[in-house]
């Protein structure tokens, strides 16, 4: 019987809808040790022997790590990927899916949360008060403002209607942009600079890939308004953090929103840590109730589809493998 590792912390060792869809496709079910982290390499490459598939997090797939193991799927929870080495994987004859549509409205949640946390100083606000401090200066009012979108796939769209719903002006950055979704939706298509340089909130969906690495650095940090919020609910390789102390500390943008790190869990002598106008969280942005269910299950979905030899459209992301693929 075909196995199928489950890593993902959220769903780990948790039976539910997406055991019972492998097991009624005849897919085993298996959980790494409870002690087992796979985050390490070694530790994971030793819970993918005989392993068929797996249910992944942001476990790192390299090269090495596939190459020695018997996966035939990958299933990443989430859209992100950037953890699986996908040229690897599609060389080695290895799939790799996504779950699209899973956590769209999570994360467009998560960023609305995000802007008013910064912008309204709700933890600050919240730590006054357990102070016995009363500080009333006001915020900025968001709506009217321009909401700056860097990334306008299916994350990025869905951001972009709640921020209009706010009555904020959108306007978005994607070298691939879908030019009409963004007209018919009055979504301002822009240059990088144009957007860091007009936009009282920048806020990353993009993926980090070799062009997007450290989109937001110093040269492009000196191109925002003074006194904007930056928002990253995207990959922690997104922002130079160095850098993104700098500007803050000296007091060059209003605040900051990082929901993701360089390095997770980010180190507690992390400088952005230090600063008051920085709102931290533990990246779980695409994470709620509903999301979570729907991407184990779209995940467990993709797997039991291919097994069954039919091909889960608009999931796999090394498409190329299509013809002549087989478990």
């Amino acid at each position: 019987m075909p196995r199928v590792l489950v890593t993902t912390p959220m769903i780990r060792n948790i039976p539910g809808a997406y055991s019972r869809l492998l097991e009624s496709h005849g897919l085993d079910v298996v959980y790494p040790p409870q002690d087992a982290d796979t985050m390490q390499p070694e530790v994971l490459r030793e819970n993918l022997q005989g392993i068929d598939a797996m249910l992944a997090s942001t476990d790192p797939l390299t090269r090495d790590i596939l190459a020695g193991s018997t996966l035939r799927v990958v299933a990443r929870m989430g859209v992100g990927y950037d953890s699986v080495d996908v040229e690897a994987a599609t060389d080695l004859g290895i799939l790799v899916t996504i779950t699209p549509g899973a956590v769209e409205e999570s994360v467009a949640e998560h960023t609305i949360g995000l802007m008013f946390a910064v912008s309204r100083n709700l933890v600050g606000r919240d730590a006054e008060v357990r102070r016995g401090e009363w500080a009333r200066d006001a915020g900025p009012r968001m709506k009217g403002k321009t909401f700056g979108i860097i990334g306008l796939g299916r994350i990025g769209k869905t951001v972009a209607g709640k921020m209009q719903a706010l009555g904020m002006q959108v306007r978005a950055y994607d070298p691939v942009a879908d030019e009409k979704y963004a007209q018919a939706n009055n979504i301002q298509l822009c240059s990088l600079d144009d957007l860091l340089a007009g936009s009282d909130v920048v806020s990353l969906h993009a993926p980090c890939i070799p062009s997007t690495e450290k989109i937001i650095n110093a040269q492009t940090l000196a191109k925002m308004k003074p006194d904007a919020i930056l928002i990253n609910t995207g990959r922690g390789g997104l922002v130079d953090e160095a850098a993104l102390y700098s500007a803050m500390h000296g007091g060059h943008l209003k605040g900051a929103a990082l929901d993701v790190f360089q390095q997770e869990p980010t180190p507690l002598d992390n400088p952005l840590l230090t600063l008051n106008n920085l709102v931290a969280c533990t990246h779980m942005g695409g994470l709620d109730r509903q999301s979570q269910s729907d991407m184990g299950e779209i995940a467990a979905r993709c797997v039991a589809e291919l097994h069954a030899g039919r091909w889960p459209e608009g999931c796999v992301v090394n498409d190329s493998l299509r013809a002549g693929w087989s478990w």
